[in-house]
């Protein structure tokens, strides 16, 4: 049967007036729902769920909600409106009417960006996908699949796009995103760290906090770029990552808040009471903290790259926030990095601006997640405890670039191989560890109940109470 464009995928890219993408998502839209209902949330799709859809780009459109089964859900293709007269906002081409297709010579480069980008989405869906199982509390539960339905509508937006722009290379590249696999031996996703798994809800909030936050800032360097029709479905995706970025905020939050309630009840700080009380200690969230972050830091890349220079220069890809710079060519720029040095020592180098870009991104990065930090610690000092939250190193378990596979201790400091292999264990989350946490994961079901290792959400979902039934499992 066809599909009625209007109500079935509700878009603004005049789906219906085009029988050649129409007909390319037709045979592509059952594959996916089958992909959902094998990899998406297991055992949840006859639940009804509270949760918003988009069904246009203006305000009243974008967050309408309803309760929707989610194989039912109106996965839509958005781009945000168009900038009249747009012109190239960075790079050799600074200035220029931006591009509305494809230009042949960088064709093969935006199509692999947008296939990386793309296989993101889907990999987070299966990482996630047994945490309906054990979360805690139908509030949460929610929240996942307002996660996951969306990061299946950001796999929508670039499969939009390799159809539209890349013919049948394009097509192809859409159907091997179905075919690959978080944690797949043979077929895994691109970026490893869409193959760790998330077998916990600390692990998801971290996931969503960090994973996620490098995905705003992927997206807003995207959102610069000279080919349009790009930057305005990136435009619109930063609209629903704010979310998934929310739900791992505020869970960390509340995770940090309800130990905090057991520390003070016990009048103890010492992990292992707080454990026995059925919180996880502070200790342990740093540990989590430090794995995700520094899993998180390689997904921008190399500090030196010369595809980076080469996608500033082409305007392909630019930096975030792309107006607030003065210097929008950087062709005479350098930047001053940090590199590994003889004896454990750490030496400056000044590289060219352009090929810099990576590492720009992520140090914009970094002072995002410190903010989040700053909230947390901020309970963590209201209760009056010495205890605080820090980031890792952007040295430290790094896998690519400069500091790939040079031992550090969390700081930074470079250490020797022996004493990193150590004292590695105690920085990160043991199987203790994640043994402990997982014994805590068990579902609850009742509205406006919560398990007893997070503390309640301040506010509830559009402006519906905490106790609301957010899903109304089958």
């Amino acid at each position: 049967m066809g599909i009625d464009y209007a109500e079935r995928i509700p878009n603004n890219v005049e789906l219906a007036s085009d029988r050649t993408l129409q007909r390319a998502l037709e045979r592509w839209q059952p594959a996916f729902l089958s992909w959902w209902k094998e990899m998406g949330p297991t055992d949840f799709n006859a639940a009804d769920v509270y949760l918003r859809t988009a069904i246009s780009v203006d305000a009243k459109g974008w967050a309408h909600y309803d309760y929707v089964r989610m194989p039912d859900y109106r996965w839509g293709i958005f781009l945000a409106e168009p900038e009249p007269d747009r012109r190239v906002g960075f790079g050799d081409g600074f200035g220029s009417p931006v591009w509305q297709q494809v230009p042949g010579e960088h064709r093969s480069t935006l199509r692999r960006l947008i296939v990386t980008q793309g296989d993101t989405e889907p990999a987070s869906v299966e990482q996630q996908r047994l945490l309906g199982h054990t979360a805690p509390s139908l509030y949460d539960l929610r929240n996942l699949f307002q996660v996951n339905v969306e990061e299946g509508r950001h796999l929508w937006a670039m499969v939009y796009l390799l159809h539209a722009y890349f013919g049948r290379d394009g097509r192809e590249e859409a159907e091997e995103l179905l075919v690959r696999h978080s944690g797949d031996a043979d077929k895994p996703r691109i970026l490893g760290t869409f193959n760790e798994p998330i077998r916990d809800w600390l692990s998801f909030f971290m996931f969503t906090f960090f994973t996620d936050r490098d995905g705003k800032f992927q997206l807003k360097s995207f959102a610069e770029s000279s080919f349009d029709p790009l930057a305005r479905t990136c435009r619109f995706m930063l609209t629903e990552e704010a979310h998934h970025m929310f739900v791992g905020d505020t869970g960390i939050s509340r995770v940090t808040k309800r130990t905090l309630e057991v520390m003070d009840e016990l009048g103890t700080d010492e992990p292992e009471a707080v454990r026995r009380a059925g919180a996880i200690d502070l200790p342990t969230i740093q540990r989590y903290l430090n794995f995700w972050f520094s899993s998180s830091l390689d997904l921008f890349g190399s500090e030196a790259s010369s595809n980076a220079a080469a996608y500033f220069a082409q305007g392909i890809k630019g930096r975030p926030d792309e107006k607030k710079f003065d210097d929008h060519l950087a062709r005479e720029a350098t930047f001053a990095l940090d590199v590994p040095a003889d004896a454990g020592r750490v030496r400056q180098d000044h590289v060219p601006l352009r090929n810099a870009m990576n590492e720009v991104v992520r140090n914009a990065y970094v002072e995002d997640c410190a903010r989040g930090l700053a909230r947390w610690n901020k309970l963590i000092e209201a209760s009056g405890h010495g205890f605080r939250f820090t980031l890792p190193s952007t040295r430290f378990r790094r896998t690519i670039g400069n500091w790939a596979n040079v031992p550090t201790d969390p700081s930074g400091r470079p250490i020797a191989r022996d004493e990193y292999d150590a004292k590695l264990p105690s920085w990160l989350p043991s199987d203790d560890d994640r043994a402990f946490v997982a014994s805590l994961m068990h579902r609850v079901v009742e509205p406006g109940t919560m398990a007893a290792w997070i503390a309640p959400p301040d506010k509830g979902i559009k402006d519906r109470p905490v106790d609301y039934e957010y899903v109304r499992l089958a």
